[in-house]
């Protein structure tokens, strides 16, 4: 290799790597404003915070700033993150499949329960259905229907929903219409039922012994998106009897896996 082709090199190898950093110190900054509890951060703390120089982090959040990633405060001289940011984030939750992104963890669930557990989404204004579902290998197991819909008052997975709607869809839901029993455990009163989803929302999960079917019992939480409104509904259900000896285990592994769930769809409550 000639002197001018092994400088040309060096050169190219310099300039990678020089822009290879830089793309690093933007992630770095971005990702900061991810991790910081308020809403906007100075030069100052991103450059103690990641080790850098003030001069460098100009720079990264101009760079930043003319792709609209980053907003500035022109009064306080701090940084926010821009509605390009948004985009992005909403971008990536709406391109999420709940049904793909839960099947492993619903088979890590059923194999930790060693019961069924299931997956719900909203279907319209009063129903939701289960688009999944993973049972476990034992000779007497729950299982339910897919796609058949369900109303939003009747079983843990139906009141795990209609609990963490915004206020105006569950008055909207109580006050729209006559709500049917579909066996003689359903709650079908207004009062009762308004009393159990603040119970629901405020303990995050639901239970439920007979209320969709005779005989079966369950558990059920929200996969929350991040906006705190249901993108989704997990469950644990089996036969009522041997179901209510394990209830409160289930209900412990169905709260773990909500949780990560919900943190893959951009809840962080």
């Amino acid at each position: 290799m000639s002197p001018r082709t092994r400088t040309a090199a060096h050169e190219s190898a310099d300039g990678g790597s020089a822009t290879i950093a830089t793309v690093e110190r933007a992630a770095d900054v971005l990702l900061l404003f991810t991790e910081t509890p308020g809403p906007d951060l100075g030069v100052t703390e991103i450059a103690d915070a990641l080790g850098l120089s003030k001069a460098a982090v100009h720079r990264v959040l101009a760079s930043l700033r003319s792709r609209d990633l980053v907003a500035l405060d022109e009064r306080t001289r701090r940084y926010s993150l821009g509605v390009a940011s948004m985009r992005l984030g909403l971008t990536y939750l709406d391109r999420i499949d709940v049904r793909g992104a839960a099947r492993p963890y619903l088979e890590e669930l059923s194999a930790r329960t060693d019961e069924t557990a299931t997956l719900s989404i909203r279907l319209g204004e009063r129903s939701r259905i289960y688009v999944d579902q993973v049972t476990p290998d034992r000779e007497v197991i729950m299982a339910v229907t897919l796609g058949e819909p369900y109303p939003l008052h009747a079983g843990a997975s139906s009141r795990a929903f209609l609990a963490f709607l915004p206020e105006d869809d569950v008055n909207a839901y109580l006050d729209g219409g006559s709500l049917d029993a579909l066996t003689p455990h359903t709650v079908v009163d207004v009062a009762t039922l308004r009393e159990d989803l603040a119970t629901v929302r405020s303990q995050g999960w639901a239970r439920s012994y007979g209320e969709r079917m005779d005989g079966a019992a369950s558990v059920a939480a929200p996969v929350l998106g991040h906006d705190g409104v249901p993108v989704a509904v997990v469950s644990v259900c089996g036969p009522a009897e041997r179901f209510a000896r394990a209830a409160d285990d289930c209900r412990d592994a169905l709260l773990d896996t909500t949780a990560t769930l919900s943190r893959r769809f951009g809840w962080d409550g």
